[in-house]
């Protein structure tokens, strides 16, 4: 069942992705007059077509292989390798007709396109269900040997300040931009006394290191749902049960819970647990409840997919402010800039060689995991997900490769600059070189993907 639900919601997201891509370029390309002959959603490798349909001039269709997809252009070298054209006078609704400026826009409308869905799934999700914020008074929970950690950061604290400035919820303690600043000074409340942190000098780079931040709002261990027929219900966990320790190791967060159970799949684990009345779950009472709790222990083997089937119980002080829709706009454009440019500082790094490339990049494997544990959190958590990747795919399709947007724009751009067109063979040849390296690159995704899930 959880191999289906990642395949579905891989298809689910890809299939948004893809469409959005192809539509950028098929409706710049049509406001030019320039003839579509297919509009593509996956490739038909093989003649393996699931549907298609002419309409007009162009065949629509989706293909068995949700990979990608492609917008056929009557008169443009693209993947197809189409060369019949080559040997007749250039039809003014071909693309190489047209002007260069023209045949620019229509190259990066794919680009374009990727971009505006994520700027309207972020403005959507914002005027409809407000901003998230978690008060700030939520304590802070340190995850082992991070950078926070190093800084003397311990799990219980609570965020006062950055730099001076005063912060209420936690998204404003973990903006990238508040990170980023050339000096970072963490001012903390501990035991009732005021304490100053300071970053140290690498502190970008080491959070860029590290799998994830380091630090968060507490999200203590309660069970919200035990699933039916799930190791967890078979060896008697109860919904509203709190989580204490996992084979003698203290557990004080729920993301420890996560971690440890999926690393353990088909392994015996002995999870200590409490079972707590219905007032007394909030993070405030979790310390209280361990001392003074009666605890029990069961050995629970989590199944081949590393689950045992329980959910987190929310308890931490979090709310949605509504927002006028203007304000919406706004904050759905600024969120999408600021993807924008950590997807970017990501890429440079790893072309710079100051992050591991195997563990920095991820091929359709990776993504598929990520879209169903992004799916299992809700509908908001996986649109947030499929609005990132959008940003990911436009910024790889505008690197100057042949064979992709970017590499394509580039020769656009040079015949534009030369007054003539580049010599059809040599334009073939760069094609095939293209699609040569992105075929490799897609076989070392793969291969990567299953040697470092």
């Amino acid at each position: 069942m959880d191999l289906l639900s990642t395949i579905f919601y891989f298809i689910i997201a890809i299939f948004i992705l893809v469409t959005a891509h192809e539509f950028g370029h098929f409706i710049t390309a049509r406001i030019f007059g320039m003839r579509v002959d297919r509009f593509f959603i996956g490739f038909d490798f093989f003649g393996t077509t699931l549907w298609k349909k002419k309409i007009g001039e162009t065949e629509y269709g989706i293909g068995a292989f949700p990979l990608g997809g492609y917008v056929k252009i009557a008169g443009m070298v693209d993947e197809s390798m189409d060369t019949d054209y080559v040997q007749s006078e250039a039809k003014p609704w071909e693309f190489r007709a047209k002007p260069v400026w023209q045949r620019l826009i229509v190259l990066a409308g794919g680009v374009a396109m990727n971009m505006v869905l994520a700027a309207v799934i972020f403005i959507s999700i914002t005027a409809m269900f407000g901003e998230s914020q978690t008060s700030i008074k939520t304590p802070s929970y340190v995850e082992p040997n991070s950078v926070f950690a190093s800084m003397g950061f311990r799990d219980g604290d609570r965020l006062i300040s950055i730099n001076g400035t005063k912060l209420q919820y936690w998204e404003d303690a973990l903006d990238p931009e508040k990170l980023s600043s050339s000096s970072v000074r963490f001012t903390v409340m501990r035991d009732g006394q005021e304490l100053t942190f300071t970053a140290p000098k690498d502190f970008m780079s080491q959070l860029n290191e590290s799998r994830s931040l380091g630090i968060g709002p507490a999200m203590p261990p309660v069970i919200g749902e035990v699933l039916p027929n799930n190791p967890a219900e078979k060896a008697g966990i109860l919904p509203g049960s709190l989580i204490t320790a996992i084979n003698g190791q203290p557990i004080t967060d729920w993301s420890q819970v996560l971690d440890i159970v999926s690393s353990n799949a088909g392994k015996p684990l002995a999870i200590t647990w409490m079972h707590l009345d219905k007032h007394e779950d909030s993070p405030l009472n979790a310390n209280r409840i361990r001392s003074e709790g009666k605890s029990f222990t069961t050995e629970v083997t989590p199944n081949t997919s590393g689950k045992i089937g329980i959910s987190l119980k929310q308890t931490i002080e979090s709310e949605r402010i509504t927002v006028p829709f203007p304000e919406a706009v706004v904050s759905g454009i600024n969120q999408t800039w600021k993807a924008s440019v950590m997807t970017v500082q990501g890429f440079a790094k790893i072309f710079t060689g100051k992050e591991d490339f195997r563990k920095s990049v991820g091929g359709p494997i990776k993504i598929a995991k990520i879209a169903n544990q992004s799916a299992e959190q809700g509908p908001i958590s996986f649109m947030y997900f499929v609005a990132v990747l959008s940003i990911s795919l436009a910024i790889i399709n505008i690197l100057p490769i042949p064979a992709l947007d970017g590499g394509q724009f580039v020769l656009n751009a040079i015949e534009g600059v030369m007054g003539r067109e580049i010599p059809f063979e040599l334009k073939m040849r760069i094609q095939q070189v293209g699609m040569t390296l992105l075929l490799t690159l897609f076989a070392y995704f793969m291969i990567n993907d299953l040697l470092n899930p």
